[in-house]
This record gives structure tokens, C-alpha cells and sequence, in this order.
């Protein structure tokens, strides 16, 4: 058997707790039974500390708490019950620890039970674990209050605690003791008696032995055997008997908590019986040497004392013969009773003989016993033969000899004649004692009448008859029970406080073993918690983090891939898609956030999550028309914590600008790409909040949407995105509710995106973004908004009108912090009209607009004095609002959704305002006459107006249908908004309204109203003076919700705030200029001498004049890229790409405007042209019958390269215009390439084929120039049945626009390949017309040439159409003249025909502005950036430059250029001194 180890007592210990089966406890308790006879085992079992508490837990069998209501007053505990439920990893037992009242400490390595005395009770005394003490029991127990002797004393068999801190009580249903016995140890032939019949260690030997005496018997051996043979071998003797004190102390407390096998008491007085019966084993082995026994008898002789004392004064069967015979055995064999004074061990041995003679008196007072006549024999043989007695110790023995000899005893007797037996015994004790052992002297003066005690054989009659008499009770109280008490004081009182000293040493080892365990215990459970339970937790958390994070990311992507196959499914089955509806389903739409590069959201988009909002209008509240929805009171102690005293500039602090001086490195595209930061950030948009992780690298920008619901948007699935850096346009510092911790990110595809961050952040942010320095980035290294707008220079192009009002406007807005994506800083516009009434509008008369010097509440002059007076009655006794002119703001969301409610998603952020409904109607934007009217009655409603008035007419219809309710006064349902009957549709009111916003009288005050909104008027004393002051809150910096600690009160104040609105960023502090007139911009731009004239605005003085490229050859190509960087050919001026229509290609330089030349042009022909051998081609042959045409060739923004399409392997061709050399080529489609574009900011080409399919396609980017395409498509277009003819793209507004000769345009979205609608061209026919030409505006204006083909041929009729961005058919013309050449400027369409004509027609009517005749057919058709010429590419290889004005005359010989570094000079050179003569042209 392995070695005993300290994890086997604890799972020992754990066994009554977890076993609950009788059965499987004593099959334990057999197998711990074989280490009693192995000394090792039993030693080393004995030094586990707590063995005690161990071992005896085993006896337990229920706990008095779980027996219900029988036991009452017990107090109420867990049950011991092992079937249980516990908490996991926490098993708490019912045997455990000291826990109730002042008590903290543990009796044993598991939990104890607590006491239910009451707290006084609680006090530790000094007492025996067996009960009261042992005088207290005999002094007080013998004679009552009224002096009589009691028969049954009190106290006794009381089973304290071990320390006894809880009184004793009796242990319920008590059994005759079933005495246990070692036969291997010791021999039971030197008592007399055999072994009883439940002295056995096996149920197998003894059938009829019950298992909870098999079990008992077991244990106490087991116990017996570690308590005796164990804890001798190590320690002293006081260390070994405080232990073998301790089992004593356990028995107790497990007594007085749990039901055992056996009472306690019996197991005490059968392990008090093997310890005499060892005892004497012991002696008899020690052959003759005893004195070194004699302090471990004794120490049992006095805890034999107290037990029997204490426990057997009501317990007579633990009075047993064999605990007698072995105390009388064991003094005879030491000779106790013989010892003399001077001998070795005389002082032990004469206590051990006081102690057995006390205890033969203890055994003679049990009546009616046989134990009592054996204990009247031993003594009064003791009396005759061994001792002698003094007085004292004679009145003792008489005292304690008992009732029997005293008055009470023979008169009381029973009729059983019990008494009168007892006195017949001690009749010759008594004979003896006063015969043998008193002085007859003094006996005799004390009691004279006593009978003769020598030799009288009526001497037992005689004393019961003087017993009665007065003497002899006289005799008691005055002598004996004087004496005995004084004696047992004498005699024993050391022994009872060495015991109680025994008792509470046995108590504090038991505790300090406890607590020591319970440390020991404490850190094993803390070093496995630590070790194995925290590891595990962390483990299951991260486990269980792990699967959910997996079943939410499948979840997720679930969601992602059913949102996938919508879409896919939407385009299937879309009207142009392969699974279409016969009949198509109705589509609603929503505002796309599209923008042009004048910040305008033109375009519709499919809502595909289109709610009717049938409830919101049901809940409507038509009652309270007359109590607008009012803002809630801001909270006074909230707003004072927040309020900011000194207002400071929104800029970077010096830390923060160290990034923008030192350039990151490795931002090459060469370079390998680079984390640069990673960043929690929230991407806000109109409709959520989005949160996410921004992270900047080299090269890209990234967001990751770290929604759990990943939204469908026009992008894509969720909000994720990834720009180059190269494509960042602007970046401006932003504040969200009232923080400065956002910014705002421009591309130069006009997407935006507002990113917010942490406070401290922002800056970093922004200024390691621009330490990056992206090459398209403008305003680089401004510090604030103010240092932004001066940087810029827009002031000063707005006041000498190279800008216009609308751009002035809207770039100060997105400066000062104005954004769609943010409705309480969405861009603010003014009102420019007061007239709404007129059936006409003369933008002549001054008397129709709004006075722009005054704020919108005070326009109507009769609101001034209220509103002045307002401000100057209002005082704040906290001095924490300041004086204000009006309570509500000109711009906030609440006025966005006013005006926009008939737009999604503004329709559904207006319904969760107005919490879950419509506003009442007669609130709700209905008029435009009624809206300027409300602002003109009521000093309250100062609403401006919204960029949308001025651009967007879709707002005002309300094209989704949704119930608006109707007015209380005429009962008119509210559906689209009434126009002013100056205006006969929509488009035509946003046309006027813009052009008011335009006019002369608005330019001239414009700066006026910019004063009070961005400029100087808008804080301060000159704002007070303009009654220009609004609500504190509102400004920014006035508040700082950072200082608001608690989160729910600034999460309240943001709320509250936001909807009052907020103030822009002040842009200027003085003045600001105003607008130069017209005619002083003329003059000025005349005497700066500097800038071309816009064509566009002199087409009256149209003058055409000619260069020769390639004589002969159609020049089917003639175009000024966009955006290059000046020509390699000639320093500072521009390259002008041609290209014939035998493939040669010209890079010339060409200069639009010189001041020795002004008005017109320098044109600088390329030389290799005419030279065959430097002469440049196109590669590749080109398809049967594809002409080589505007449609097919492409240049890119740059400058650089050269795209075409048309070629026999349907291949795209990607050509270097500097070298000529074929530097790409991509096969996508699976037929020739019939038409190219390019978007306006060289980001995208798009491809058409006669496979009826498009092809998006990305131009690739190296450093600042383009490389090539992507071989991989963006986007894939389908749903035209027949070749198609013509394509446009314009990738600010995410619109690929394609046309076919099955006669349909169709729209695609760029970014997500989604078709949008379709468009058929009206036409005179049910036939079909056939789509020839199609270009597309910066606003969207899809312009489409349409031919239909005649009954006989050249007889086909020609027209012209021009759709809004969404698709509204604004102007349809036919045309006479078969158009071969097509181009679009912001108002007008460039024409030039077969017939050669060039005919200019306004964009909106499409009437015809002017004509210029060239009598050669054109062939191409193109406009310098600058608008200043119009390129025209003849039959007849001629280049017709077309601008305005009068030539100067020019000194021949002036223009002295460099040809690729050279210092030749160049000659041939054209100033445009060759004017064009068409008649004399087409003569020759």
C-alpha cells in the first residue's frame, strides 16, 4: 500500500460530503482499517494535520439540521446532503469552519457548524469538552435550593464544544453502548469477560452486527489506533496528549451538529477503554520498569476523571466495568495504594490513587449495578488492608458515600427496597472508616451517641436509626460536608484547572491547526485557481468569445452573402436583366450621396428599403398645428459645468505639426506598403453611426466596419472602404456634437467621408495624413479654418468672378464645417427672394429680393424692435446663459428635415423625431409662398434655406407617394410642394431660383449676408448691432462636454444641443469685399492681361482659324488633356493630342493665351508629323467596318497615353503618346470594341463591345502619371440586346450611362455594377432609333443623339435628347443634319455635322445659340479646359481652332522655343493669325 499522502486525507475528508451511501463509507473504513497494524502507515497518517477532524467525520451519518423540525431550536444550515447541488469549483460542506457570531475560526479542515446560542452565551470559559465542571456538577448537584440531596443531579452527559463555546445538550434517542475492542492488541483474559459480540472488524465474522456498528467499530479503531500507537513517536508528552485531547474535542462538536453512527459519548468511553486496556498492555511489557509510564497514566487517569464526572452524572451505562476494572487494575499494578512519600513517582502515584479512589466512589453511587456492589467491595477491601486515612480525607468518603446514609435516604426509600440494599453495602465502609480511620476521640465529641462500630452485630440497625437523629445531621453539615469540600478543593481543584488548561491548549491547537490548514487550504485554492481555474476560465471566456465572435462573424456573413444575392437577384431580374418581370416592379427612391464637383446630390438611387410609413401617418397629431414642437429646456447646473469662457480657433497644436515637416518614408509607390496608424474611429453618415477602425498606411486610406449588422449601401455590403492616397483631395478638421475630434476626407471622385475620433486623436491624425503628402492633396498644411480659406485664395476669385455664388457659397460652408453627412451642420444657404407671388420674375427689379443685410428674423423690418428689445430684457441670474436674439437657429437638423421630408431617408429621420409620426401637416413644407411667409410673420421661424433650393427640383414632388395629411383650413391633401406662379415646373423654379442666386443684385449683397453667417457679424459687439445673436450653445467652442463628468447628463446635453443647432466655424473677422460688377470684371480681367475669355460667354464673337496637321487624312481626334503637367515638349505650355484617321498620332504644344497674341492661341505642331521617319501609328489592325473615330480613342487626363479600342482581336489597346509604343493590352470582351470614355477625373474608362456588354475598367496610376489599365474589371454591364454604340461615365456621380442600336440607354452604378433605370428615346416612330452619340454632364445631363433609319437610304431621321441625372426627359429635337461629333459644357451641346456645321444649342431647351459653318464634314470635337477654344478635327485633316474677339497684329520671329532641350529655333509656329475662310476653303 502506497504511503499516505496529505491529497488522500483531503479526499478523506471530502468522503462524508460526496458519499452518501452507508455501504460504500464502510468499505473506506475497511480499507483504512488495514494500516492499524503497520506502524509507518499509522505515524505517518498521524502527522497529516487535522487527522482528527478527518478520521471522526466518518462517523457522521445525517446532520440534526437535515432532520427536519424534530429538533427544536437548531439552527438552520446546508444540508450534508451529497446529492446537492453546489456551485462548480466551490464545494462548501456543512463541516467546515467556525463562521457564526464573534467565532471566525475553524475546528477542522472543512466547515463547522455554527452555534445558535445567543451572543453572550457565545464567550469562551475554560471548561472540560465533557460539560460543566466536575465541582460545579457534585457540589451543586447534591443538594438543592431547600437544602434536601437530589437523586439525579443536574448537568451531566452534556455534549459541548471542544473549547465549550456552546452549551451542551442531550444527544437524542440514546442506545446501550456497543463497546469496542483491539483483540489483537489487548488481551481481554485479564478481565474476566470475553469480547462482547459487536466487538468485531467485520461484518462476516458477526452476521447479526448491523452496518452502523460494523462501521463504528471500524472506525473507532482506526481512530484509536493513530491517537495511541501514532502520536507517540514524535513531539512531547504535553503535544502528544493535546492531540490525542483533540479527537475528544472533535467527538464533541460533531455531536452537538451532525446525527453519528454511535452517539459520542460511547465513542469516547470505548476509546477511554482501549486506552486503559493498552495502558496496561503497556505496563505488563514493560517488566517491572514503570515510572517512566506514570505522567502519560495519569494525564489518562484525570481525562478519564473529567469525562466520567462530566458525561456519566446522567449516563450511568458509561460507568462501565470495564473502565473500572481497568482503573483498579492499573493502580494495583503501579501499587498507587502502597506508595510512601520519598520513593520515585510518590506524587504521581498518590494523585492517580486520590483519582481512583474518587472514581470508586463515582462507581459506588450507581445504584442498582453491579459495577456499584464491585465498587463497595474494592473499597472497603482497600479500607481494611491498603490505606490510612486522615479526618479530612475519612468526612470526604463519607460524603460522597450518598444519599443512602443521609436523612431523606431511609424515610424516601422506594418500595423496591433499592435504598435499603444500598445502605446494607456501605454499612461496612462505614463500620471501617470510623472504626479503622477516624481519631475516637474526636470521634466520640462529636458524636457521643454514635453506636459501638467494633464487634456489634446490631450495628446496621443501630446506625439506620441514628441516622435519623438530629446529632448526626448536625455532624454533616457541620464537619462533613465542610471537610469534603475544603478536601476536594484541596485534592482535586489542581486537577480540574489542569484539565481546563488541557482543554484550552487542545482547543487552540485544534484552532491554530485550523487556520493553518485553512491558510495551507486558502493557498492551494488560490494556486490552483490561479494555476489551473484561472487559466480555465480564461480559456472557456475566450473559447466561448471565440464561438460567439464565429457564430456572429457566420452570422454576419450569413447576412453579407443573403445581401449579396438580393442584389444579384434584384439585377437578375431587373428590366434589363436575364430573369426579368414581364411586368417590372414599381421602384421608390431614395438620395443618393453622390456628389458633383460643385458638392451637389443630384442623383436618385433605387430604395430597395422602401417603407410606406403608413403608421407614421395614422398616429399624426392634426391637433396642435398652433404649438410647434419646442426644444426641451437645457439642464442649468449641466450647462454650467460645460460652458467654455475663452472660445479658441479649432487648429493643430505645435506637437502636432512636427508630423507635417518630416515626410513619412516609404510613400513611393515602389516602395512596399506600411502601417502609418490604426485608430477606433465612428464613420457618421445622414442615416447611422458607424463604428469602426480607420487605419492609414503609405499608400491607402482604410475603414472596417465593425458593425454587427453589416447594412447594404451603394458601395457595397457595410460601410468598408479603401482609397488611395493619391486620390485624397482635401482633408478638413471637423467637429460632431460640439467636439472637435472629427475630420472630413475629400477624394478626387468627390467622395467624402466624416471619420470621428477620440478628442485628443483628431489632430494626430490629421496631421500624420497630410505628413504623408498625397500629390492631389489642395491647401496643404493649413492650420485652422480661417488659415484654409485665405490659403485658398476663394475670396478673391469669388470677388472678381472667376467663381460663382453657388461654388462661393457652398466651398465656405465645407470650410467653416458644413456637411451633408451631418444634419446639425448641414449647409446653409440664403434666402435670395421675397417674391413668390408674381406670375412673372424680373430679376431687374430690386423690390423682388430679400434684403441680405439683415438676418432672416428681422427681414420684416416690423420684427426689430421685439426682437432687440428680447435681447436686452433677458437677464440670467447664474450668468450662464448670455443674452440672445432668438431662441431656435437658422440651420439644424430639425430645418434640414422641414425642407426634405418628402426624400428619403429624410422622410424616416423626420418620423423618429417626431417620435414614430408625421408633423402635422400645416407645419410641414407644403409652400413655398407659405414657408417665406411664415418667416415673415413670426420673428421665431428664422430658417434658411438648404442647398437643394438652388439645384435639386426631385425635393419638391413627392415622388414616393407618401401621406403628408391636409391642411385644417382648405382640407388640401399635402403632396408635392406649390410652386410660385412665376414658375411652371420644378426644374424650371430650381433654373430661376439659381439664376437669381446668380444675378447682379444678389452679387452685389451676397457678402453682406456672408458677414452675418461666416464673417464678422456673427459674434460680438457688431452681431449684437445686426440682432444677429442666437443661442450660446450654439456657437463653437461656447461649450466643452468633456467636463461634464457624468455620461448620462452629457449624453443628454448632446441631444439637447444638437437640436437647437450650431453656429459655423468664423471664418473672417473684418468685412468681408464685396462683388465686383460685371462690367469692372471685364475691365479688370482686360488690364490684367492674363486669362483667356471664356468662349462660351462671347459666342457672338465666334472666329474660326485653321491649322494644317495632316493634310488629307481626316483628323478624327483633336483633344487638351485635362489635368497634365505642362507639355515635354515645350516648357510652360500644354500637349494637344491628334490623331488621324490612319492612325498617326501628333502631340503638339499648344498654349491657349499669350499676351503678345491676346485672345488667342499658340499652336506649335509636332515635327515628327511630317517626317516619315519619326512618324507615330497606332498599332494593329482595326475591325471590318469600324472607322476610326472619336468613339473608339481615348486620351488620358494626363497627357500620356493613348486608348483604343476597334481592334480585330477585340482587344483594348493602351498606346504611350510619346513614343508611339504599345505599352497594353487587355482581350475582356468577346467582340470588337465599339466605343470608349473616360470619366472627368481619370480615374475610370469604361468600354463598350457588340457583345451588348460594358466593362469598367480602373486606370492604373505610377507616381503622379498613368501607367495602364487593370487587367481585372471593375465592373461587368449588361442588358442591351444589341451592339452597343456609345458610352459615358461620370464617377462623381457613380453613373456609367450606355447606348446601344436596340434604342435604349442604360444606367449602371459604377462602384457596385447595379442597374438604376433605363431610358428610351421618344421618337416619331413605334420603331426603335438607334443611340449614335451620348455624353454625359458635370450635373448629371445625360445628352443623347438618336438616328432612325429611313424607308430609302440617307433619308434616316435625326434628333437630340436631354434626360436629367434621374433620368426626367428635359428637351427633345429633331435634327436636319446627321450629328458626327458631340460635346457637352456645363449650359451648352456642341454639334458638328456631316454637312459641316458647328452648331452650339443651350443645354436645357437644346434651341440652337449659334452656328458657325466650316463647309468640310467634321469629324471630331473638343473644348480646352479653360473653355476658351473649341478644337474642331475636319475631313480634310485641317485643325479648326474656334475662339472670340479680334486678333493683334504680331512681330513675326517672336516665338522662340526649345524642342526637347535643343536651341534650334522652331518654325513652324502658329499664333493664329490664319483665320479660316470656309468659302475660300471649299472653292479650292
Amino acid at each position: 500500500m502506497p504511503l499516505l499522502t496529505s491529497e488522500t486525507c483531503w479526499l478523506w475528508s471530502i468522503c462524508p460530503t460526496v458519499l452518501s451511501s452507508l455501504s460504500v463509507w464502510t468499505s473506506v473504513a475497511r480499507s483504512l482499517y488495514r494500516i492499524y497494524d503497520n506502524e509507518d502507515y499509522v505515524r505517518q497518517l498521524a502527522r497529516q494535520p487535522g487527522w482528527q477532524d478527518v478520521l471522526t467525520k466518518l462517523y457522521m451519518k445525517e446532520s440534526y439540521e437535515s432532520r427536519g423540525p424534530s429538533l427544536a431550536g437548531s439552527s438552520t444550515h446546508s444540508s450534508l446532503d451529497p446529492s446537492s447541488s453546489r456551485p462548480p469549483l466551490r464545494r462548501d460542506h456543512i463541516v467546515d469552519s467556525v463562521e457564526q457570531g464573534s467565532r471566525s475560526s475553524s475546528l477542522s479542515n472543512t466547515v463547522d457548524i455554527p452555534s445558535t446560542r445567543p451572543q453572550e452565551e457565545a464567550l469562551y470559559h475554560p471548561l472540560s469538552p465533557f460539560g460543566t465542571s466536575p465541582f460545579e456538577l457534585e457540589l451543586g448537584g447534591m443538594r438543592g435550593e431547600t437544602g434536601t440531596w437530589n437523586q439525579n443531579p443536574v448537568g451531566g452527559s452534556q455534549a459541548g464544544t471542544p473549547s465549550p463555546l456552546e452549551h451542551s445538550r442531550s444527544f437524542p434517542s440514546l442506545r446501550p453502548r456497543k463497546s469496542s475492542s483491539l483483540s489483537n492488541v489487548l488481551d481481554d483474559s485479564n478481565y474476566g469477560t470475553d469480547p462482547r459480540a459487536a466487538d468485531t472488524i467485520s461484518n462476516t465474522s458477526n452476521p447479526q452486527q448491523t452496518p452502523e456498528e460494523e462501521l463504528c467499530n471500524l472506525l473507532t479503531n482506526i481512530v484509536f489506533s493513530v491517537l495511541w500507537c501514532g502520536s507517540g513517536s514524535e513531539g512531547g508528552e504535553d503535544a502528544v496528549w493535546r492531540e490525542r485531547g483533540q479527537v475528544f474535542s472533535v467527538l464533541t462538536k460533531l455531536g452537538s451538529s451532525c446525527q453519528l453512527v454511535r452517539p459520542p459519548d460511547d465513542i469516547k468511553c470505548s476509546l477511554l477503554e482501549m486506552m486503559l486496556e493498552s495502558s496496561l498492555s503497556d505496563l505488563r511489557d514493560s517488566q517491572g520498569v514503570s515510572l517512566p509510564y506514570f505522567p502519560s497514566l495519569l494525564r489518562l487517569l484525570r481525562l478519564l476523571q473529567d469525562f466520567l464526572f462530566s458525561e456519566g452524572t446522567d449516563n450511568q451505562a458509561l460507568w462501565s466495568e470495564k473502565i473500572f476494572e481497568g482503573v483498579v487494575n492499573l493502580l494495583d499494578r503501579l501499587q498507587a495504594w502502597h506508595s510512601t512519600p520519598g520513593t520515585p513517582g510518590a506524587l504521581e502515584l498518590r494523585e492517580m490513587a486520590q483519582i481512583g479512589l474518587r472514581i470508586i466512589t463515582g462507581y459506588v453511587q450507581q445504584q442498582d449495578s453491579q459495577v456499584s456492589v464491585m465498587a463497595c467491595v474494592k473499597l472497603h477491601s482497600l479500607l481494611q488492608t491498603v490505606l490510612s486515612l486522615g479526618w479530612d480525607e475519612v468526612c470526604f468518603l463519607l460524603g460522597r458515600l450518598g444519599a443512602p446514609l443521609w436523612p431523606g435516604g431511609v424515610m424516601e426509600a422506594d418500595p423496591n427496597g433499592g435504598h435499603t440494599e444500598t445502605f446494607s453495602q456501605l454499612v461496612p465502609i462505614v463500620r471501617t472508616l470510623l472504626d479503622q480511620h477516624a481519631d475516637p476521640v474526636t470521634l466520640h465529641g462529636l458524636l457521643p451517641s454514635l453506636p459501638v462500630t467494633n464487634g456489634s452485630p446490631t450495628f446496621a440497625q443501630d446506625l439506620q436509626s441514628y441516622s435519623h437523629t438530629v446529632e448526626w445531621l448536625d455532624f454533616y453539615q457541620r464537619h462533613v460536608q465542610p471537610t469534603m469540600e475544603q478536601y476536594e478543593l484541596d485534592q482535586f481543584g489542581k486537577s480540574h484547572d489542569l484539565m481546563s488548561n488541557f482543554w484550552n491548549s487542545c482547543f487552540d491547537d485544534l484552532m491554530s491547526t485550523a487556520i493553518r490548514r485553512d491558510k495551507e487550504r486558502t493557498y492551494s485554492k488560490d494556486k490552483f485557481q490561479e494555476v489551473i481555474v484561472d487559466p480555465y476560465l480564461r480559456r472557456v471566456r475566450s473559447e466561448n468569445s471565440r464561438y460567439h465572435s464565429g457564430q456572429k462573424q457566420s452570422s454576419g456573413q450569413q447576412g453579407v452573402v443573403w445581401r449579396h444575392w438580393k442584389s444579384l437577384r434584384r439585377l437578375l431580374t431587373s428590366e434589363r436583366g436575364a430573369w426579368a418581370h414581364r411586368v417590372p416592379l414599381e421602384v421608390k427612391w431614395k438620395l443618393s450621396s453622390a456628389e458633383t464637383y460643385s458638392k451637389m446630390r443630384l442623383k436618385l438611387v433605387p430604395n430597395y428599403q422602401y417603407d410606406t410609413h403608413q403608421e407614421a401617418s395614422a398616429f399624426r397629431d392634426n391637433m396642435g398645428a398652433d404649438s410647434p414642437r419646442s426644444s426641451e429646456p437645457l439642464p442649468l447646473a449641466v450647462a454650467k459645468e460645460a460652458k467654455v469662457s475663452d472660445m479658441e480657433d479649432d487648429q493643430l497644436g505645435e506637437e502636432d505639426i512636427v508630423f507635417l515637416d518630416n515626410k513619412v518614408e516609404g510613400e513611393d509607390d515602389s516602395q512596399k506598403e506600411k502601417l502609418v496608424l490604426s485608430e477606433d474611429c465612428e464613420l457618421i453618415t445622414i442615416v447611422a453611426v458607424v463604428p469602426g477602425r480607420l487605419e492609414v498606411t503609405t499608400h491607402h486610406l482604410y475603414f472596417y466596419d465593425a458593425s454587427s449588422e453589416k447594412e447594404e449601401t451603394e458601395e457595397g455590403i457595410g460601410f468598408d472602404f479603401k482609397r488611395p492616397l493619391s486620390q485624397l483631395r482635401e482633408v478638413h478638421l471637423r467637429r460632431y456634437n460640439l467636439r472637435r475630434s472629427a475630420v472630413e476626407l475629400f477624394f478626387i471622385d468627390q467622395s467624402h467621408y466624416f471619420i470621428n475620433f477620440k478628442k485628443k486623436v483628431r489632430n494626430m491624425v490629421y496631421s500624420r495624413i497630410l505628413g504623408l503628402r498625397p500629390p492631389n492633396l489642395f491647401y496643404f498644411g493649413s492650420r485652422s479654418p480661417q488659415e484654409l480659406l485665405k490659403a485658398s485664395g476663394l475670396t478673391q476669385r469669388w470677388v472678381c468672378r472667376e467663381i460663382s455664388n453657388f461654388e462661393y457659397l457652398m466651398q465656405l460652408n465645407t470650410i467653416s464645417g458644413r456637411t451633408y453627412n451631418d444634419l446639425s451642420q448641414y449647409p446653409v444657404f440664403p434666402w435670395v427672394l421675397s417674391d413668390y407671388t408674381s406670375p412673372d420674375l424680373d430679376l431687374e427689379n430690386p423690390a423682388v429680393f430679400r434684403d441680405l443685410s439683415k438676418p432672416i428674423g428681422v427681414v420684416n423690418p416690423r420684427h426689430a424692435q421685439n426682437v432687440r428689445e428680447k435681447y436686452e430684457s433677458f437677464e440670467d441670474s447664474t450668468g450662464t446663459i448670455d443674452k440672445f436674439h432668438y431662441g431656435t437657429h437658422y440651420s439644424n437638423a430639425a430645418g434640414v428635415m422641414h425642407y426634405m421630408i418628402r426624400m428619403e431617408p429624410f422622410t424616416t429621420l423626420h418620423i423618429q423625431l417626431q417620435d414614430g409620426r408625421f408633423d402635422c401637416a400645416d407645419r410641414q413644407f407644403h409652400s413655398v409662398a407659405a414657408a417665406w411667409q411664415a418667416r415673415m410673420e413670426s420673428p421665431a421661424d428664422v430658417k434658411e434655406l438648404i442647398p437643394e433650393f438652388f439645384y435639386f427640383p426631385e425635393f419638391l414632388q413627392n415622388i414616393n407617394g407618401f401621406d403628408l395629411g391636409s391642411l385644417q383650413m382648405t382640407q388640401n391633401n399635402v403632396t408635392d410642394v406649390l410652386l410660385p406662379q412665376w414658375a411652371l415646373s420644378r426644374e424650371d423654379f430650381i433654373r430661376k431660383h439659381r439664376k437669381a442666386l446668380e444675378c447682379e443684385h444678389v452679387s452685389s449683397h451676397l457678402h453682406e449676408w456672408i458677414d452675418l453667417i461666416f464673417g464678422c457679424k456673427q459674434r460680438g459687439e457688431e452681431a449684437v448691432e445686426a440682432l444677429n445673436v442666437f443661442y450660446y450653445c450654439t456657437y463653437e467652442g461656447a461649450v466643452d462636454l468633456d467636463a461634464i463628468a457624468n455620461e448620462t447628463e452629457r449624453k443628454a446635453l448632446e441631444g439637447i444641443i444638437s437640436n437647437f443647432g450650431q453656429t459655423p466655424c468664423q471664418l473672417l473677422k473684418e468685412p468681408h469685399p464685396p462683388r465686383m460688377s460685371s462690367e469692372n470684371a471685364s475691365r479688370r480681367q482686360a488690364r490684367m492681361d492674363t486669362l483667356p475669355p471664356n468662349l462660351f460667354e462671347q459666342l457672338d464673337k465666334l472666329r474660326p482659324f485653321k491649322e494644317v496637321v495632316c493634310d488629307g487624312q481626316p483628323l478624327v481626334q483633336a483633344v487638351v488633356p485635362r489635368n497634365q503637367n505642362r507639355s515635354f515638349i515645350i516648357q510652360g505650355s500644354d500637349v494637344l493630342v491628334t490623331v488621324s484617321s490612319n492612325g498617326l498620332i501628333g502631340t503638339h504644344s499648344w498654349l491657349p493665351y499669350d499676351k503678345s497674341i491676346a485672345n488667342y492661341f499658340t499652336f506649335t505642331k509636332d515635327p515628327t508629323v511630317a517626317n516619315p521617319k519619326t512618324q507615330r501609328f497606332l498599332s494593329g489592325l482595326f475591325a471590318p467596318g469600324v472607322d476610326l473615330s472619336t468613339q473608339v480613342l481615348v486620351v488620358s487626363n494626363d497627357g500620356r497615353l493613348l486608348f483604343s479600342g476597334g481592334h480585330w482581336d477585340c482587344s483594348l489597346r493602351v498606346t504611350q503618346l510619346g513614343k508611339g509604343k504599345l505599352v497594353g493590352r487587355i482581350c475582356r470582351h468577346i467582340d470588337v470594341v465599339t466605343c470608349l470614355a473616360l470619366d472627368l477625373c481619370g480615374i475610370y474608362l469604361i468600354s463598350g463591345s457588340r457583345d451588348t456588354s460594358c466593362i469598367v475598367w480602373q486606370v492604373l496610376q505610377q507616381g503622379e502619371f498613368s501607367s495602364g489599365l487593370s487587367p481585372r474589371p471593375v465592373q461587368v454591364l449588361c442588358g442591351h440586346d444589341q451592339e452597343v454604340t456609345c458610352v459615358a461615365i461620370s464617377t462623381e456621380l457613380d453613373m456609367a450611362v450606355s447606348g446601344s442600336k436596340d434604342g435604349t440607354l442604360i444606367i449602371h452604378s459604377v462602384r457596385r455594377g447595379q442597374f438604376l433605370r433605363t431610358l428610351r428615346p421618344p421618337g416619331e416612330s413605334c420603331l426603335p432609333a438607334r443611340v449614335t452619340g451620348l455624353q454625359v454632364g458635370m450635373e448629371g445631363h445625360i445628352v443623347a443623339q438618336t438616328a432612325l433609319e429611313g424607308h430609302t437610304a440617307g433619308k434616316e431621321k435625326y434628333s437630340l435628347h436631354v434626360y436629367s441625372v434621374n433620368g426626367c426627359l428635359l428637351s427633345s429635337v429633331s435634327l436636319e443634319e446627321e450629328v458626327t461629333a458631340l460635346y457637352l459644357v456645363p449650359e451648352y451641346i456642341i454639334l458638328g455635322t456631316r454637312q459641316g456645321n458647328l452648331h452650339i444649342r443651350d443645354l436645357y431647351s437644346l434651341a440652337l445659340a449659334v452656328s458657325l459653318p466650316l463647309k468640310v464634314a467634321v469629324r471630331s470635337v473638343s473644348v480646352t479646359r479653360e473653355s476658351s477654344h473649341i478644337l474642331v478635327g475636319l475631313q480634310d485633316g485641317k485643325l479648326i481652332v474656334v475662339g472670340a474677339g479680334k486678333p493683334q497684329e504680331v512681330r513675326s520671329g517672336q516665338f522662340s522655343r526649345r524642342l526637347w532641350g535643343s536651341t534650334r529655333r522652331i518654325s513652324q509656329v502658329s499664333s493664329g493669325e490664319t483665320e479660316y475662310n470656309p468659302t475660300e476653303t471649299s472653292g479650292k
